[in-house]
C-alpha cells in the first residue's frame, strides 16, 4: 500500500521546521555567547598584542637589563654567593625564586619579597649578573606599560576573581566559535568559500567578511581560547598540585619544627642534575614559597627538547641537610598548564611565530568588532518591523 502524498509533505515540513529550530538555537547560543564575552575579548586581544612582542618592547623602552660584555671564560658565582648579593641589594627581604633563561646565560632572574609566602604581584623582580653579582633592575617586571598590559590581560588587577571571570569569558568565546562554525556550514553550501558579496548591502558584505575571517582564524582562536582558560585557572591548578602531589611528598615534615637556618644553596643545581640527568634547571623555589615547602628547596628541571622544555619536574631538596627527598611526578593538569602558556602567547617559535600570532590577533579584533556591528545593525533593522506590528495590533 502506498503512503498518501500528504504524509510525505507533512514529513518534509516537519523536518524543515526541526532544522529551522536547530539553527535558531545555535544562532541564539552564538549571539549571546559572543555578546557576553566581546568586551572582555577585545580587551584581551588589545592587551595581548604588545605582550606577544614583550621582549622587543622592553628593549625599545629601555626596560630590558643590559648585561655587561665580558670574556666568555669569566666564571659564574655559585648560587649562595648570588643569594648573598641579592640580600645585600634588598636588605630585609627574603629570597623567593631564582630563574634561568636560555637567551641570557650570564644573568639570573631574581624574585624577593618581605616574606617567602608573599603573593607574586607584591614581590620585586630584578636580574643578577651571574659573574659579578651586580643587580640589574627590570622596570617592566615591577611596573610601567608592559606590567599594566600583563595585569589587565591576566586578572584585570582583580586577583583570582578577575582570573576566574576571564576563564568564564574564555569558555563563552569557545562556545561562540563552535556555534559560529555550526551556523557557517549551511551558509557554505550556498556560496563558494571566501565569497564576499560586493554587490550587496554593507551589512551583508560585513557578514561575509565576519564569517570568512572567523573561519580562517578558527583553529587559532580555539587554541588561544582554550589555553587562555587553562592559564586563567593556573592558581587553582597550582593549589590542587600543592594539596595533592606536593602534600604527599612533604608529609613526613608535617610536624617538623620551623627551620632556623638554611643550608647554603651553592650545590643545589649539581644535586638536582644528579637525580634528573639530561635535564636543565628552569627555576629554584626557596623554602616557604608556593612551589616548595617550609623545609625544602625545589629545583624545577626541564627537558632538553623543544617540547619537553615546557614540562617541569620538581626536585625536592631538604633545606637543612641538602638530601634529595623526592623527585615529584607531574600530574597531567600541570603538563597541560605548562604547554598552554607558550601556545597562548606564541613565544616559542621566534619572530615568524610572533608575527603570525599578531596577525591572527588583529584579525580576531576585526571579527569581534564586526560581530558587534552586525548585531547593532540587525537590531536597528528589526525595530521598525516591531513598531509596525505593534501599531497594527
Amino acid at each position: 500500500m502506498t503512503r498518501p502524498s500528504f504524509v510525505g509533505g507533512f514529513g518534509f515540513s516537519e523536518g524543515y521546521e526541526m532544522k529551522s529550530k536547530t539553527i535558531r538555537r545555535w544562532s541564539f547560543v552564538h549571539t549571546w555567547s559572543s555578546l557576553i564575552c566581546t568586551a572582555f575579548l577585545l580587551m584581551l586581544a588589545l592587551t595581548g598584542l604588545p605582550l606577544i612582542f614583550h621582549h622587543e618592547i622592553d628593549h625599545l623602552l629601555g626596560d630590558a637589563p643590559e648585561v655587561k660584555v665580558m670574556s666568555a671564560d669569566t666564571p659564574h658565582l655559585n648560587l649562595q654567593q648570588l643569594v648573598d648579593a641579592a640580600e645585600k641589594h634588598r636588605p630585609g627581604e627574603v629570597m623567593q625564586y631564582f630563574g634561568f633563561e636560555d637567551d641570557e646565560p650570564n644573568a639570573v632572574l631574581t624574585i624577593m619579597a618581605a616574606t617567602a609566602g608573599t603573593e607574586p604581584n607584591s614581590s620585586h623582580t630584578f636580574m643578577l649578573d651571574a659573574r659579578t653579582g651586580e643587580a640589574l633592575e627590570t622596570p617592566s617586571a615591577n611596573g610601567g606599560f608592559m606590567m599594566v598590559m600583563l595585569r589587565l590581560h591576566v586578572d584585570m588587577f582583580a586577583g583570582l576573581p578577575g582570573k576566574l571571570l576571564l576563564a568564564f569569558m574564555g569558555i563563552a568565546f569557545v562556545a561562540a566559535i563552535v556555534s559560529g562554525t555550526v551556523l557557517y556550514l549551511p551558509f557554505m553550501r550556498r556560496l563558494k568559500f571566501a565569497t564576499v558579496r560586493q554587490d550587496k548591502s554593507t551589512r551583508l558584505r560585513w557578514l561575509d567578511l565576519h564569517n570568512l575571517i572567523g573561519v580562517v582564524t578558527l583553529t587559532w582562536a580555539l587554541v588561544v581560547g582554550v589555553t587562555g582558560v587553562v592559564s586563567a585557572c593556573a592558581d587553582l591548578l597550582i593549589a590542587a598540585w600543592r594539596n595533592d602531589t606536593l602534600a604527599a611528598m612533604i608529609a613526613p615534615y608535617r610536624d617538623a619544627p620551623p627551620l632556623t637556618q638554611l643550608a647554603p644553596a651553592n650545590r643545589l643545581l649539581d644535586i638536582a642534575k644528579e637525580v634528573a640527568p639530561g635535564m636543565q634547571p628552569d627555576f629554584i623555589a626557596f623554602p616557604g614559597t608556593r612551589f616548595s615547602s617550609e623545609h625544602h628547596y625545589a629545583v624545577f628541571m626541564k627537558g632538553s627538547t623543544h617540547l619537553t622544555s615546557h614540562l617541569l619536574t620538581p626536585v625536592l631538596i631538604d633545606a637543612s641537610t641538602l638530601q634529595v627527598t623526592a623527585v615529584v611526578e607531574r600530574p597531567w593538569y600541570m603538563d597541560v598548564m605548562g604547554m598552554s602558556q607558550p601556545l597562548h602567547f606564541g613565544d616559542y617559535g621566534g619572530m615568524p611565530m610572533q608575527i603570525l600570532w599578531a596577525t591572527l590577533d588583529v584579525l580576531t579584533i576585526i571579527v569581534l568588532g564586526s560581530g558587534v556591528y552586525l548585531w547593532v545593525v540587525r537590531r536597528k533593522a528589526a525595530r521598525p518591523v516591531l513598531e509596525k506590528a505593534e501599531s497594527v495590533a
